[in-house]
């Protein structure tokens, strides 16, 4: 008689008993789970694996499709591999890069000696859907890290050799789909034949790999024009090339050899220079246009925006202007007429979480030389109030707008489109851990917010993990919809910055709880950050960006 487990199922809250070494694919058809969409992956005991996991102890399991982020990452890892395979089929010489997240997809540089035709693009799809069509297994080979430097080193993909011999792992493992083979941090699908919707067009100078929509699977992501996003990536990726640091491997063996501290030098006088730039380009406005009045800063959660503001403030006042910081925070409604989100809770996020008609009133009235009397909002009563701070601008002032609403052409209609800079901020983190294995920048904000809650708001890597998709969905509704109608994009990711984080951020994280479901995230990231050399911040300035989440920072927040 084979020996039994218990499953404890926790989409349906039922135990039942399977044979031991049973995989997950074996246990999700034996439990007659009703999903709306294909199951892609399972959390088992809150940590992500793949169907072909098998299972010798009890266990909790729960199953994802793909409307889970965790289950996304599964299918699109899976989709680049089955990409990869179709460009060592029909370019033997070639070499591709997934590089980002753009337009709702993946941008994939696939170099070929020349410049890619549709024809190519086109045979690649087709190839793509045939691998599909021929549902093959994906096999995951475990070995010591040395035998699978020795298979990428026999490939010529030295970006995986020098990611597993910097990262200090003892064993590891990659995986082989025929007889192609190549490493992600995470799991696949069993086999190709589970992929029902991609699509792969020509985008720009590349491929956009484009990926199913994570509300309804069945139809792809609409593609959106992102031009000045994929402008700002390019910009940092050829920096990134020039000095000599495509990948994780580049960058570990550089600090490996003491060049850490030049490396932080070198990012950090870039990110001054283009800021410097943004404030020349907002005083030539001013003085030769007599235009640009008001400087409008949105970004997402964590991505610097208040430290931006403040050095773009100093770079301003070099240039002979007055900048003057005008909170949207001080126009919210009083808190009863605040709108409410679906669950009835006040949404603080929303636009209309603002008076818009009293802060347009007064914004115009600036502009046309009148004095007025800014209001200032009182978090503990919930009301405005007024305590007789007046403003009249002069010709070289500068009205400063920092907000998640900045950009959003119905904060202020009524001013003209000349009277405005328009800048977005975003962590757009350039460096992969390898050419197939690309960091999301969402990780990047939410590691950073991780270190900032905990050191300064008192939360619990759990608690800002738990909050991340609210979060998340309000960026998605209040803020990347508007990010292309910006004057000017603003990387805030430092090339450095993760090999720095992870000494913060590795104490917060392994206090998350193995029996919560924030678990499986931060054991995720944990695994991710591990992958970098870890950098002392003592040689990160007080003025960095990065000082807003690590603390030690000149400014006053």
């Amino acid at each position: 008689m084979k020996h039994m487990l218990q499953i404890c199922c926790k989409n349906n809250h039922i135990y039942k008993e399977f044979p031991i070494g049973s995989s997950l694919l074996e246990i999700y058809s034996g439990l007659n789970l009703d999903f709306p969409y294909q199951v892609v992956s399972a959390k088992v005991n809150n940590r992500s694996e793949g169907l072909n996991f098998r299972v010798y102890n009890n266990k909790d399991v729960e199953f994802l499709d793909v409307r889970d982020p965790s289950g996304m990452r599964t299918y699109v890892r899976t989709l680049c591999f089955i990409l990869y395979k179709a460009v060592t089929e029909l370019f033997p010489q070639g070499k591709l890069y997934v590089e980002h997240p753009v337009s709702k997809g993946y941008f994939c540089n696939l170099r070929i000696g020349r410049p890619i035709e549709l024809e190519d693009v086109q045979a690649l799809k087709k190839r793509m859907l045939e691998i599909v069509a021929e549902d093959i297994p994906f096999h995951r080979v475990e070995c010591h890290a040395t035998e699978a430097a020795r298979v990428f080193s026999e490939r010529g993909m030295n970006d995986k050799v020098r990611l597993l011999e910097t990262s200090g792992a003892l064993y590891t493992y990659y995986y082989r789909l025929g007889d192609t083979v190549d490493y992600y941090y995470g799991n696949l699908l069993p086999s190709t034949g589970f992929i029902k919707q991609f699509d792969l067009v020509k985008y720009y100078d590349g491929l956009l790999l484009r990926i199913p929509n994570k509300e309804n699977p069945d139809v792809l992501e609409e593609v959106v024009k992102q031009e000045k996003m994929l402008d700002v990536f390019k910009e940092h990726l050829r920096w990134n090339h020039i000095m000599g640091l495509s990948n994780v491997g580049d960058f570990n063996l550089a600090c490996q050899g003491g060049h850490a501290t030049d490396l932080i030098k070198v990012a950090e006088a870039l990110q001054e220079k283009k800021i410097a730039q943004i404030a020349d380009d907002i005083f030539h406005r001013v003085e030769e246009e007599k235009q640009a009045k008001l400087v409008l800063i949105s970004g997402p959660s964590s991505s610097g925006k208040t430290t931006f503001s403040k050095r773009l403030t100093i770079q301003l006042m070099t240039n002979g202007l007055r900048p003057y910081p005008i909170s949207l925070d001080d126009y919210f409604v009083n808190r009863e007429d605040t709108p409410r989100d679906a669950q009835g809770n006040y949404d603080y996020e929303s636009l209309y979480a603002l008076d818009l008609k009293f802060f347009n009133e007064q914004l115009q009235a600036l502009l046309r030389g009148e004095e007025v009397e800014l209001p200032r909002y009182n978090f503990t009563t919930g009301k405005r109030e007024f305590r007789g701070d007046r403003l009249r601008i002069d010709p070289h002032t500068i009205l400063i707008l920092e907000g998640i609403h900045a950009l959003n052409p119905e904060l202020t209609p009524q001013i003209p489109e000349a009277n405005k800079y328009k800048i977005y901020v975003s962590a757009l983190t350039t460096i992969s851990l390898d050419d197939h294995n690309w960091i999301p920048t969402t990780d990047n904000r939410l590691i950073r917010r991780i270190i900032r809650d905990y050191n300064y708001r008192g939360c619990s890597a759990q608690e800002t993990i738990s909050r991340w998709p609210s979060v998340r969905a309000g960026e998605d509704k209040w803020i990347f919809p508007y990010q292309e109608n910006a004057n000017v994009m603003f990387n805030s990711a430092l090339l450095f910055e993760l090999a720095v984080l992870r000494y913060h951020a590795e104490p917060i994280l392994n206090s998350v709880p193995r029996n919560c479901p924030e678990y499986a995230e931060a054991y995720r990231l944990l695994k991710f950050i591990k992958y970098f050399t870890p950098v002392q911040d003592k040689e990160i300035p007080p003025t960095s960006l990065l000082r807003e989440f690590l603390g030690g920072s000149s400014f006053k927040y």
